[in-house]
């Protein structure tokens, strides 16, 4: 039985870059001179431990867990940042008691870790990092959005991971916190989503502000969290190409997610006729079949600079009017998708499609190829992990089992290894080329 007086929440605020985490806590039925402990230890490590009398039912406590010591700062291995290849994590045990009450514990976790943008690339503990993700829908056969364990979670992280990706993009589902738990366990990169409203109303904008609210309050500690993505391909916002009002509301949930979160990223519209955004995305299915080599040619060289993706979108707009790209990062968050039935080849959807595990293996490996020449691309999203419904265009089936050997897979995204060279983009010119576009 939970004690009376107890630690309803802690929100971790990390800054790498001073070494400091700073937690806030929220204690429920407060009586004077209760007593808030925080033990805080990396790995083995006991780093410090702090004992607090608020006055309220509030505390706030700030601690340098990194110093000024070489090994813990990210220059050699990671340090002790957190990290798809070294997911390290703080653990924090409280303890609350209250005069005359039982204690109240609380084991619980950070992750040190840092995402910013700048000169049109993405940084992850202040160097410059290719997202690899692949879309994840989270769809089981029996419970449809409901795992049927926890170990499944885990297992669709893994197959992943030796896939070759460092990550996911959660796409139209806010995810269970214990795959967020195992993201964060065993580093494995997630942009957050939640599903779109059917149409543009008063209510839809009102229930999205409030979704927003609690989908942060829920998961802000999450260190595995990069992005928030608030709109997809402009659901729920059908008109925002064009429309003024719903350019607003875009604007307004980009505006509020910051307000609320300020260290993570936020793409105001996943796809197209994007407004205020941290990284311009771009979904682009438009490879081509494997005997159309001037599509494919055509879908290779659109990709091969950030000019041309603006220039030659394959749907809508990537900007919305009056807005424009300013320089930010490009990545390709949705491609791919080949559609492949291992167990009834002639059925199922996909973008293209295989009817063997060689003719899948040999599709994939065409786009990767691809996309993998872009050198103005900072990360891809490839659709999708899993199988859903009709669309067969997973890489494993919707029971989890990998289409070929994930090694295959793995030795094409490796493809997507390689070095980034810093060079700034002039704003001037980038102004100048989309004006003329939008004339």
């Amino acid at each position: 039985m939970k004690p009376l007086t107890n630690l309803a929440s802690i929100k971790y605020v990390t800054d790498i870059d001073k070494g400091n985490v700073n937690m806030t806590g929220e204690i429920a039925n407060f009586i004077p001179g209760t007593e808030v402990v925080a033990d805080i230890k990396f790995k083995d490590e006991q780093l410090a431990k702090v004992a607090i009398y608020p006055e309220e039912g509030s505390f706030e406590l700030s601690v340098n867990v990194l110093g000024k010591h070489i090994f813990r700062m990210g220059y050699h291995n990671e340090g002790w940042m957190w990290s798809p290849e070294h997911p390290n994590l703080f653990t924090v045990n409280f303890q609350t008691t209250a005069p005359g009450a039982r204690t109240d514990q609380v084991a619980s976790y950070f992750g040190m870790r840092k995402i910013h943008t700048s000169k049109g690339m993405v940084y992850l503990n202040n160097r410059p990092y290719y997202q690899k993700l692949v879309l994840d829908q989270g769809y089981w056969p029996e419970g449809l959005l409901t795992a049927p364990n926890d170990e499944a979670f885990k297992k669709d992280i893994t197959l992943a991971k030796e896939m070759g990706f460092n990550g996911a993009r959660l796409h139209q589902k806010v995810e269970d916190p214990r795959f967020l738990y195992w993201a964060d366990q065993l580093g494995f990169i997630t942009w957050g989503e939640c599903a779109a409203a059917p149409v543009f109303t008063p209510k839809a904008e009102t229930t999205l502000y409030q979704e927003w609210l609690e989908i942060i309050g829920r998961d802000y500690n999450h260190p595995s969290i990069l992005t928030w993505v608030p709109i997809n391909e402009s659901w729920g916002v059908p008109h925002v190409h064009i429309d003024r009002q719903q350019q607003h509301f875009t604007q307004a949930l980009y505006h509020m997610i910051h307000s609320l979160d300020t260290t993570r990223l936020v793409q105001s519209n996943d796809g197209w006729a994007q407004t205020e955004t941290d990284i311009c995305a771009v979904h682009n299915y438009a490879h081509g079949t494997k005997d159309d080599l001037e599509t494919y040619n055509y879908y290779t060289e659109t990709l091969s600079s950030w000019e041309k993706i603006i220039r030659n979108p394959p749907v809508w707009d990537i900007f919305a009017d009056g807005f424009s790209y300013k320089g930010q990062p490009i990545l390709l968050t949705e491609f791919g998708g080949i559609g492949y039935n291992k167990q009834s080849p002639s059925e199922g959807w996909g973008y293209t499609g295989a009817k063997s595990d060689e003719e899948f293996v040999s599709e994939y490996q065409r786009i990767i190829s691809a996309v993998s020449q872009s050198h103005c691309l900072y990360g891809i999203v490839y659709t999708q992990l899993a199988d859903t419904e009709q669309e067969v265009n997973g890489l494993l089936t919707v029971n989890r089992e990998p289409k070929v050997d994930p090694k295959i897979i793995k030795k094409a995204n490796d493809f997507f290894i390689r070095s980034f060279v810093e060079t700034p983009q002039k704003d001037v010119e980038i102004v100048d080329v989309l004006d003329d576009n939008l004339d």
